[in-house]
């Protein structure tokens, strides 16, 4: 019989396949690209993103997922100097990147790959919506930053728990009503956009997955949804217990 540690290994690799396919990260930024050029088109705008600061081994390609300040997007064409994605009008009213102009830094991360270290947690790039910076705050040799938010969102938002602005995934410091706070260290701030944060910016948000799937999966239990409860049968078949 399989044991839970052999069952959940199992999954993890098979999640971890897909997950690179699809577009999935760990909200651990690589390095800040420059926008280059931000076209027009008839599907919305061709995002030009010049990333040669971003030294690394990886060569993106045509097709793969990155995440740009949080947001999956797929490139388009990429070569030695710039990456290209194509961004439709939705995206560009429901996140931060409809705020951009050209000059304006962003944050970039390559899709997880199996085997890849895991630093932060599991992101989608799927941006539950945005918040806007209330307070930043220099204190004990670091900064503090403020974000307000809406209310549909807040519940997920557990104190001590993780969430990811503007494709960083962060440990929460503080949570009050419709805000909560970061706790930047010298790195985070060095090596992305958050340390360019100020008072009045629009940042993207997405909230920690297994804390969406707990608060759902309640919400349907409450409701009466068949199914819905959490039970031994449940865990059983997760592989959770034997």
């Amino acid at each position: 019989m399989k044991g839970p540690e052999i069952v959940g290994a199992a999954a993890f690799a098979g999640f971890a396949r897909v997950c690179y396919h699809r577009g999935m990260f760990t909200g651990i930024v690589q390095a800040m690209g420059t926008i280059a050029a931000l076209e027009k088109r008839d599907f919305g705008v061709r995002l030009v993103i010049d990333r040669r600061d971003w030294k690394t081994d990886y060569l993106p390609q045509d097709g793969h997922s990155i995440a740009i300040s949080g947001v999956c997007l797929t490139v388009v064409k990429a070569d030695e100097k710039t990456l290209q994605f194509d961004v439709i009008p939705q995206t560009l009213a429901e996140t931060s990147l409809g705020d951009k102009h050209v000059g304006d830094k962003v944050n970039l991360e390559p899709s997880l790959a199996a085997g890849q270290p895991m630093g932060g947690h599991f992101v989608q790039g799927h941006i539950d919506g945005t918040g806007t910076v209330t307070q930043v705050k220099t204190s004990d040799g670091g900064v503090w930053i403020t974000y307000r938010t809406s209310k549909h969102i807040m519940p997920y938002i557990v104190p001590r728990g993780s969430v990811t602005v503007d494709g960083v995934s962060m440990t929460l410091a503080d949570v009050k009503d419709d805000t909560f706070t970061l706790a930047l260290i010298p790195t985070t701030l060095s090596i992305t956009t958050l340390g360019l944060h100020k008072v009045g910016d629009r940042v993207n948000i997405e909230t920690d997955i297994l804390a969406r799937t707990i608060v759902h999966r309640l919400h349907m239990q409450a409701e009466g949804f068949p199914g819905a409860a959490v039970n031994m049968d449940l865990l059983r078949d997760a592989g959770f217990v034997n």
